[in-house]
């Protein structure tokens, strides 16, 4: 079956295959979070985004070929509930923007700003720093060589708008990053996926960046 991006928690992950990457997208905990398996496919190197809940669902996913490394996307507590555990199981790396990190149960390993790189193997993801749901809030970008681009925005941007802010200077500062380092470099067949729900695409999105705007959330 093809990839739908369409998770249940409890349910199987849904997988992608990319000529060089390969995605697993793993819904957890009671509060429908996404976890996301990067594997490189020549190498086997496998980078997660955001052990959020449920360790033992998220360890088999990852198997016997282990982690590199957990990139955590922000602070809160749902994205990270199972982070301590996965690390101890698999000695993976912790990734995280300084903004953020000193919110976390296990030390940041490999502290990200915008326009770093984290590698997967071969492929790499880089860093976008978007500031307003949390002061370090990241998204992690993938260009595909043979295809579209893939976003991982954790709570930063999601199908009909972006991520709850805790006031309208927070609101302007996260719609400003996501339209000037999102929507304005990358087209509209990028592929979306966030921290808890459906996927979407850029283009399914764009058209409504100024009702976001007017409306204030």
């Amino acid at each position: 079956m093809s990839y739908s991006g369409d998770t249940r928690v409890g349910g199987p992950a849904d997988l992608r295959q990319l000529p060089h990457l390969t995605i697993a997208k793993l819904a957890v905990g009671p509060m429908d979070n996404n976890a996301y398996l990067l594997t490189c496919r020549a190498t086997g190197e496998a980078v997660l985004i955001d052990a959020a809940a449920e360790a033992d669902r998220v360890l088999e996913l990852i198997g016997e070929n282990g982690l590199t490394r957990v990139v955590t996307t922000h602070r809160h507590q749902d994205h990270w509930q199972a982070l301590a555990e996965v690390v101890g199981q698999t000695g993976a790396r912790t990734v995280a923007h300084p903004d953020d990190g000193d919110e976390l149960p296990v030390s940041v390993d490999e502290p990200v700003v915008h326009g770093d790189t984290v590698p997967v193997g071969d492929c790499s993801l880089t860093v976008i720093h978007l500031r307003g749901h949390t002061p370090g809030s990241i998204a992690l970008r993938y260009d595909d060589p043979e295809g579209r681009t893939h976003l991982f925005t954790g709570d930063s941007l999601f199908p009909g708008g972006v991520g709850r802010t805790g006031s309208d200077a927070d609101f302007r500062s996260l719609l400003g990053d996501v339209e000037e380092r999102v929507f304005g470099p990358l087209s509209d067949d990028t592929w979306v996926y966030p921290g808890h729900g459906r996927d979407t695409t850029l283009g399914a999105e764009r058209p409504s960046l100024a009702e976001w705007r007017e409306r204030g959330w």
